[in-house]
């Protein structure tokens, strides 16, 4: 008997089409099991869980654990459908070839340095960075703006400026906090008693150090240095209003607005909390940059037409002023300013970087170097007559100071070509996500004078540049019929992108 044939009873479905259904689940399922994690889900996991990856002793490094798992996927779609590079790529690709071939000069010794104080230990890390923040650049790159949405990728960088905020807090409400790290325990304990590993993988909550005459805590968690922090908040602080304070397109009427009603808001406090950490870090450079941060905006609001949000943006500005003016902050800002510190160290420093690009402008040295005394005495080592005195080492103040030592001239140039042919060649994206990205990029050509761009905050700008890249090549398709359940981090289609005209 062909049971096929009998029709199902009280219209019910029959065997074999109650089955269809369910062996395509069965199918789509093991498929997602074969395929890997969800599109950007990598991506966001490494943003929202940097806390934890920096109490878990990974700090930096967690930028290449997470590179893994992106190669993995940038390699099934090399496979399957080709990769795409972004324009101006052959530029990076040379730099990096640049920072290989440079290993081979680290054995040598420049004029006016410390013999065999260059570090090829370092200058590999640096070099694993760079690599690893190429397969970020390439995997946001590669993924469409539907998988991974730019207000999704936003609001990850969001979550990670207010994780810097909260340890910006940390470190003043405890500036001792400290604690011994699981990836510590499993070093050896002379590698892991090194001052250098200290650094990248023992948490600690606050730099303490005497700036002003007097010891004082610069917050730095959950970042390495307390300048890495300073650079970090600023770049993020951008993220943090075009994920957070935006809440989406306009919507039809009668339609819910979406967007939840508490981002905004936690948005808001987080910028006035902040102002406390960023003042008390001392970072001179960091207040001039959130200056500048500022007068950007209002030159992208003035290039979109946005003339009332230009006026309203500089009210806020101006209130935001005269209430710190207000506070005893402003106080601690003048002494800061009657305390050059570190200037003289800074401008030995830079200067004998451009002297050791200028003896190899080709491939520079391949990494940094100690210079012989300082700006205050050719004393080799500090003492409590001359605490300035000492091996100071040449490109540890500035990514520029940085490439000028390990790469030379050209290095340096094929660098900063990389990020300013990106800039020029979106300059004229005034769109919330895509002002944002332009003034990350924009910004690294400031803090490069005074904060070394490895790895966070180049991580930020790899990020941008790659949003950019998507922007300028691959119009947004339009949102699917019905949309399945989306991956951690994504947000519903109609949020999925800021396209208003106006600035961040």
């Amino acid at each position: 008997m062909n049971t096929a044939a009998i029709p199902p009873a009280h219209g019910l479905p029959g065997p074999r089409a109650r089955a269809v259904p369910v062996l395509r689940a069965l199918g789509a399922t093991a498929r997602a099991r074969t395929a890997g994690p969800a599109p950007g889900r990598p991506l966001h996991w490494l943003l929202i869980g940097y806390p934890l990856w920096w109490a878990l002793g990974l700090g930096q490094f967690a930028f290449w654990v997470f590179a893994v798992p992106m190669a993995a996927e940038l390699l099934r779609r090399h496979r399957a459908t080709g990769l795409r590079l972004p324009p101006g790529f052959t530029l990076w690709a040379l730099f990096l070839v640049w920072c290989a071939v440079g290993l081979a000069l680290i054995g040598t010794n420049p004029a006016g340095t410390v013999p065999d104080s260059g570090s090829l230990t370092g200058a590999l890390v640096r070099l694993a960075s760079y690599l690893a923040l190429t397969v970020v650049l390439l995997y946001v790159g590669n993924l469409s703006r539907r998988e991974l949405p730019d207000l999704a990728v936003a609001r990850s960088l969001g979550w990670l400026c207010l994780a810097t905020v909260a340890g910006g807090m940390l470190g003043l409400l405890a500036p001792e906090f400290e604690f011994t790290a699981p990836t510590e325990r499993l070093l050896p304990a002379g590698l892991a008693a090194d001052p250098y590993v200290q650094d990248l993988l023992h948490p600690a909550s606050a730099q303490i150090m005497d700036v002003l005459g007097y010891e004082s805590a610069r917050p730095k968690a959950p970042w390495e240095y307390t300048n890495t922090w300073g650079n970090m908040l600023s770049l993020l602080v951008l993220w943090l209003a075009v994920g957070w304070l935006w809440r989406g397109p306009r919507p039809a009427p009668g339609a819910a607005r979406p967007g939840s009603w508490w981002r905004p808001l936690a948005a808001g406090a987080a910028v006035a909390v902040s102002a406390a950490p960023i003042v008390y870090s001392l970072n001179r450079a960091l207040w001039a940059g959130l200056a500048l941060t500022v007068a950007l905006v209002l030159v992208q609001l003035l290039r979109a037409g946005r003339i009332l949000a230009v006026g309203a943006a500089t009210a806020a500005a101006t209130a935001v002023l005269a209430l710190a003016l207000l506070t005893p902050l402003v106080d601690i800002v003048l002494e800061r300013m009657d305390s050059p510190h570190s200037d003289d160290g800074r401008a030995a420093t830079s200067l004998a970087a451009v002297e050791a690009a200028n003896a190899s402008p080709v491939l520079g040295w391949g990494t940094t170097r100690d210079m012989v005394g300082s700006s205050e005495s050719i004393a080799i080592g500090p003492s409590p007559e001359c605490p300035g005195c000492g091996n100071h080492t040449i490109g540890n103040n500035g990514q520029l100071w940085l490439l000028l030592v390990a790469n030379g001239w050209v290095g340096t140039a094929l660098f900063l070509a990389f990020f300013g042919y990106t800039a020029w060649r979106h300059r004229d994206d005034t769109t919330l996500v895509g002002s944002a990205a332009l003034l990350t990029v924009l910004l690294l050509f400031w803090y490069m004078f005074f904060y070394v761009a490895l790895t966070g905050p180049l991580a930020v700008t790899m990020i941008a540049v790659a949003l950019l890249w998507r922007r300028g090549t691959r119009p947004l398709p339009p949102a699917p019929p019905a949309a399945a359940s989306a991956p951690v981090g994504t947000v519903p289609p109609q949020e999925a992108e800021p396209e208003a005209r106006g600035g961040a």
